[in-house]
């Protein structure tokens, strides 16, 4: 009934409604901790705390959002975030489409080995160089500052960014720089002219993904921040209290406010990066 059909007329294991089931637990899983966010958000700490955190409120209350609003440090919060976010997004863009074209069109004897050891600070976890970053950035009197995070943000976002430019970069035709070559133009104009707007589509991913990526940081402005003042977004959720006790609904606002930025993000490029995403996925 729910299965394709063989050339006998006899059914198939019904697979797509065993997938369908599968991925509809998945989705239910995936989205039920932003559900029981946006539910705290709109109740008060007293309806929390007497265990009614998953019921429809039968009165919507929306004090826990004018309570973030109106909250100065919160304001503090995102223009930190923003300091750090766009600066280190922009930076490891820049950077990793450099070297994405130098490794795909500008090879030099080595490079091969050099590209691998630049994409290999992908796969180490951040905890294994935390302590001899705090230790480097607190001798140079940096910490409880906000260029730490600019700059190892910066930095672990250049492997990423360098291994899809590179990827993307190798797809143009070498016969496109040739013939800006015989017109005069530089490898500067080159990349700036021809490779850049032809790579709307994976700079709009890496914009997105860096974004998010930095946005949603907790552990180095953690590691790295030390007064209110410095904090981040992420930080400061964690930093809403209320006067005796966490204040869940004061958070859970908090938390959806600060979902926004991401969100408008990947609104914007949402055309650019579905398109970067599925390149390369359907041939022909």
């Amino acid at each position: 009934m729910f299965g394709y059909k063989k050339t006998d007329g006899s059914d198939i294991y019904p697979w797509p409604v065993v997938i369908f089931i599968i991925l509809s637990i998945l989705s239910i899983l995936f989205l039920a901790p932003t559900v029981g966010i946006l539910l705290s958000s709109i109740k008060t700490t007293k309806d929390i705390a007497l265990g009614e955190l998953w019921t429809i409120p039968s009165e919507l209350y929306f004090g826990n959002y004018v309570e973030v609003l109106d909250n100065p440090a919160v304001g503090q919060y995102f223009i930190n975030t923003l300091l750090v976010t766009v600066p280190a997004t922009f930076a490891s863009i820049v950077l990793g489409s450099l070297a994405g074209y130098v490794f795909a069109k500008l090879p030099f004897r080595g490079s091969e080995i050099l590209f691998l050891i630049l994409v290999s600070g992908m796969f180490f976890p951040p905890q294994v160089i935390l302590i001899p970053l705090f230790r480097l950035f607190n001798s140079i009197g940096l910490i409880d500052t906000l260029w730490p995070i600019f700059l190892v943000h910066t930095a672990l976002g250049i492997p990423i960014c360098s291994l899809l430019m590179r990827n993307f970069f190798s797809t143009i035709p070498a016969e496109v720089r040739e013939a800006a070559i015989l017109d005069g133009a530089n490898e500067w104009q080159i990349l700036t002219r021809i490779a850049l707007p032809l790579s709307l589509s994976a700079l709009a991913v890496l914009a997105t993904l860096q974004f998010t990526w930095i946005w949603n940081d907790f552990l180095w402005p953690l590691i790295f921040t030390q007064s209110d003042e410095k904090r981040t977004i992420m930080i400061g959720i964690v930093n809403l209290r209320g006067q005796y006790t966490v204040a869940w609904g004061v958070q859970g606002a908090l938390s959806l406010v600060a979902s926004l930025p991401t969100i408008i993000i990947f609104l914007f490029f949402q055309r650019y990066f579905i398109k970067g995403m599925t390149m390369g996925a359907v041939k022909g």
